[in-house]
């Protein structure tokens, strides 16, 4: 509205108008800087403000749109400030430069006001999101350390049990080979009856001109192979009760034995090595291999745990970050709401807010996806079996991930590694059993020599069936049936002719018995087992076999392909000890990595902190915005996961750097019992 005034009002206007005008044209010589708007980085209570205006009551000046018609009269809120040092000159006005509106009308400065929205009712919080995995019940919980989840792996890993299994099959395998040191014992009892034709008389066969022998045999036998210089004897124990039909046995039935000791003994080939000692020795270190490959396999095992462990930890307290930014975003609609429901906030502020919501709840649902692929890769390492019902449970870590700013120690690190990785020990074991094959092959290429001997001794005993009288029993020189005996003939006609002569008779001299049978020979199976161990009757033999080879193709290939293993072996020594010395490097300076990222992410996380209590100061005096609240509560949550991260990778790195070094084992207390050949 326009309002006339007097002349000398008038007069005082014009006055007042050119002193402004002068005063501008002043301030536009001296240079000025730029003004800047406020950071929303920027720290609570850095703002520049009037000290006289009430904290949260100051409000930037209003924009003029680009564009917009400018009313005569009135100032623009935001001038153009000219570079720094470059002086603007202002023309001097004069009362006749004005148009006349400018001299005759006042527009009144008008104050932008907050716009009003209609009120509406306030919604209700939409539901939290369903947090529950399948196949796991919030009533059964276990609660888990490190050294607990390594226990149970320990004793219930099916890999841990199949290693373990192998090297109780290698001893089975020891043992099997070792028997051929144990002592034979042989039984041999048999019955052997014949009917024989005879084809002379002096066969001793009766009148069916066949005889007739059964024989009952007892032959315990016990035979041995030395383990030292590749022996080997035989002790033989022959027992025989013999009934005969034959005329001419003196004895019937008879009791017979023999007692022998065969003792063999290589001199060239075959005595400091034979085959069976080879496949021993061999053996023993293939055991040791076994035990070896437990040992590896169950650090490994641990280092999965290790992992699977400080995964699920991690998984869990980034589902605990994505829940607590959730109800933050909650918070905020909440507030939102509030505001829409009394008209300080348009209803589009609440499709913002709700569309951070939804994106926050599905991060919320990933992280509780990442927790149950974390725990069950931890159970399946645990659990012997997929119906043990703790599949159900819900496993709490209680351990937390720990840090140390002390650097690797590189040097010591590669020196455990050589003095102790499973690898290296089996390759070395290799090439023990590779220089166990070169001196066998090397023994066979030498002529055999073998001292063979035997001792042996003989019993017999019977029943005397000769019919002759004692011994020392006188006997007439000449006796019998005459019509049967010549010599009886013979004396008879003697006696005749001196009896017709009246000669005196003949007399036949008597001769002292000599006896059938000797007496020492009559008797049963006692008087054999006497007459065996007097070694009245024995046999010893004394003898050298001697081989030798024309060429010996075979046992000079083998020692040459020998030869070639062992150069084989080196270079794969020398191939696996660099993939150790790569594993290490790698291992040591992903621990190195792991710590420099935890310090840089802790630092990172407390800046987040500050810049999200900064804009959140700044929000609640209206000096920012929905989104970059949301922003900075979001750059909060990837700062603590990063952390979070940084922190689980630094004690992934530290397993992994002790499976590296084959420290695993003692770092976790774990003893493994050495298997002794």
């Amino acid at each position: 509205m326009l309002i006339r005034r007097p002349r000398n009002l008038f007069n005082a206007l014009l006055s007042c108008a050119l002193l402004v005008a002068a005063t501008g044209a002043a301030l536009g010589q001296t240079p000025t800087s730029s003004p800047r708007p406020d950071s929303p980085t920027r720290a609570p209570g850095t703002q520049t403000q009037s000290p006289t205006t009430a904290p949260g009551t100051q409000r930037p000046a209003p924009q003029t749109p680009p564009g917009a018609p400018t009313l005569p009269g009135v100032r623009p809120t935001n001038p153009q400030t000219p570079p720094t040092g470059v002086p603007s000159p202002t023309p001097p006005v004069s009362p006749t430069d004005l148009p006349p509106e400018s001299q005759t009308v006042e527009t009144p400065l008008v104050e932008p006001t907050d716009p009003k929205f209609p009120l509406q009712e306030q919604r209700p919080l939409p539901p939290m999101p369903n947090m529950t995995r399948l196949g796991v019940t919030g009533d059964n919980t276990i609660t888990l350390s490190l050294n607990d989840a390594i226990k149970r792996a320990l004793e219930n890993n099916n890999e841990i049990e199949v290693a373990r299994d192998d090297v109780r099959f290698a001893e089975t395998q020891l043992h099997s080979l070792e028997g051929i040191f144990d002592p034979i014992f042989s039984f041999f009892p048999q019955i052997d009856k014949r009917i024989t034709p005879q084809q002379s008389s002096l066969g001793g066969s009766d009148s069916s001109g066949t005889t007739t022998s059964t024989t009952y045999s007892f032959t315990p036998s016990l035979n041995k192979q030395f383990s030292r210089g590749g022996g080997n004897y035989n002790l033989n124990f022959e027992n025989n009760h013999t009934n005969s039909s034959s005329s001419f046995n003196r004895i019937n039935p008879f009791y017979s034995s023999n007692l022998s000791l065969t003792f063999t003994q290589p001199l060239l080939r075959n005595r400091s090595i034979d085959n069976n000692r080879r496949q021993i020795r061999i053996q023993k270190k293939r055991l040791e291999q076994s035990d070896a490959d437990f040992r590896q396999r169950t650090i490994e095992v641990i280092a999965q745990v290790q992992r699977a462990y400080w995964e699920l930890g991690f998984a869990l307290r980034d589902q605990q970050n994505q829940l607590a930014n959730l109800n933050l975003s909650r918070e905020n609609l909440r507030r939102v709401e509030a505001q829409i429901a009394v008209g300080t906030k348009a209803p589009l502020e609440r499709a913002e807010v709700q569309t951070e919501l939804a994106n926050r709840e599905s991060a919320l649902l990933v992280s509780v996806q990442n927790v149950s692929i974390s725990e069950n890769n931890l159970k399946q390492l645990m659990f012997k079996d997929s119906t043990n019902p703790e599949w159900s449970a819900q496993l709490t870590p209680t351990d937390t991930p720990t840090f140390d700013s002390t650097p690797v120690n590189l040097t010591d690190a590669l020196k455990e590694a050589r003095d102790n990785r499973p690898e290296l020990r089996r390759l070395r074991l290799q090439s023990d059993i590779n220089k166990i094959d070169i001196q066998y092959f090397k023994n066979q290429t030498k002529p055999q020599i073998d001292i063979q001997s035997t001792l042996a001794t003989t019993g017999l005993a019977g029943k005397d069936v000769s019919g002759s009288p004692a011994v020392g029993t006188p006997l007439p020189l000449i006796e019998g049936d005459p019509a049967r005996d010549a010599d009886a003939f013979l004396l008879q006609q003697i006696r005749d002719i001196q009896t017709r002569a009246m000669f005196p008779l003949a007399v036949v001299p008597n001769n002292l018995s000599l006896g059938g049978v000797p007496s020492d020979l009559i008797g049963g199976f006692g008087k054999d087992l006497s007459n065996l161990f007097s070694l009245k009757t024995r046999n010893i033999t004394v003898g050298l076999a001697i081989q030798i080879p024309f060429k010996n193709k075979t046992a000079e290939a083998n020692l040459a392909g020998a030869r070639i293993q062992t150069e084989q072996l080196e270079a794969t020594l020398r191939s696996q000890d660099q993939a150790i010395e790569v594993d290490v490097r790698n291992s040591a300076q992903s621990v190195e990595t792991s710590r420099r990222r935890v310090l840089a992410a802790r630092e990172a996380r407390a800046n987040a902190e500050l810049q999200l209590e900064g804009e959140q100061r700044l929000y609640q005096v209206g000096r920012s915005t929905t989104f970059i609240l949301f922003q900075r509560e979001n750059a909060l949550t990837n700062a603590k996961n990063l952390e979070l991260r940084a922190e689980t990778d630094y004690n992934k790195a530290l397993a992994d750097l002790q499976r590296a070094t084959s420290t695993t084992l003692r770092a976790n207390n774990v003893v493994v019992d050495s298997t002794t050949p």
